[in-house]
C-alpha cells in the first residue's frame, strides 16, 4: 500500500473551507465526507480532513489556535513557478490571505506562502532540483 499522509485541520466554516480548497486544486472525496468533516484530496498520497471544531474536538482536548498563530506551514509542491503564482492569487480570491511571508526566489527554487479562510499557512513551491547549485 502507497503511503499517505492526512492533515487534520480544524475550521470555522466546513462549507467555505471546501470552496476554497477546491478553487486552489483540490477534489473532495465524498466517502469521507458529511456534515462534520471534508477530505480534500491533492493526490493519491496527500489529504486534507477539514473538521468543524466540534468533530476536532472529538480528537483532542488541546485548544485550536487562533487563527492569527501558525502551528505548522504545510509546504506543497506545484509544476511551476507560474502555478506557485496561481495557487497564491486563487487563494485571496477565495477568502484565503496572499503571501502571508515574504516570497522566496532563489533561483532553483521558488515559494509563496498563502493562508486558508482560517490561518492554517501553506507554502505553495516549485522547485528544479537539476538546477541546485553544487556545495
Amino acid at each position: 500500500m502507497t503511503r499517505m499522509i492526512f492533515v487534520n485541520l480544524p475550521v470555522a466554516d466546513l462549507p467555505a473551507s471546501m470552496a476554497f480548497y477546491e478553487a486552489l486544486g483540490f477534489t473532495n472525496n465524498p466517502h469521507f465526507t458529511d456534515d462534520t468533516a471534508a477530505c480534500m484530496v491533492w493526490s493519491d498520497a496527500i489529504h486534507v480532513m477539514l473538521l468543524t471544531h466540534d468533530k476536532w474536538r472529538t480528537f483532542t482536548s488541546r485548544p485550536i489556535p487562533p487563527s492569527t498563530s501558525s502551528e505548522v506551514l504545510l509546504a506543497i509542491s506545484l509544476d511551476s513557478r507560474e502555478a506557485v503564482d496561481a495557487m497564491n492569487d486563487k487563494a485571496a480570491a477565495h477568502g484565503g490571505t496572499a503571501d502571508i511571508n515574504p516570497k522566496q526566489d532563489l533561483g532553483f527554487m521558488y515559494n509563496r506562502n498563502l493562508a486558508d479562510p482560517d490561518g492554517h499557512v501553506w507554502e505553495a513551491m516549485w522547485m528544479d532540483p537539476a538546477a541546485i547549485p553544487a556545495e
